[in-house]
């Protein structure tokens, strides 16, 4: 009889677990799109202001990266431009 009561009571909690995950999850969800929303108005701004969008978002993720990755990203395309005659 002791067990009827506690596992309705673990279920409750364990619903209530995952109702407050889901929850959070939900309100980062809106947080990126605002993030988002801000961000596609930053680089209309800079379109506007004559910027090439696409030269910055490939200097944005660039810099993401660390001095030895990027050196190594370069060689690779390097070795590959010079491969196909284009440099």
């Amino acid at each position: 009889m002791a067990d009827d009561i506690t596992e309705p009571t673990s279920q409750t909690v364990a619903a209530g677990q995952l109702r407050a995950f889901i929850e959070r999850v939900e309100r980062l969800e809106e947080e990126k799109a605002t993030i988002q929303e801000d961000i596609k108005e930053v680089f209309a701004e800079m379109k506007g202001s004559g910027f090439d969008t696409k030269a910055v978002r490939t200097i944005i993720r660039l810099r993401k990266k660390d001095a030895a990755e990027r050196q190594e990203e370069e060689a690779i395309l390097d070795l590959y431009k010079a491969a196909l005659g284009m440099e």
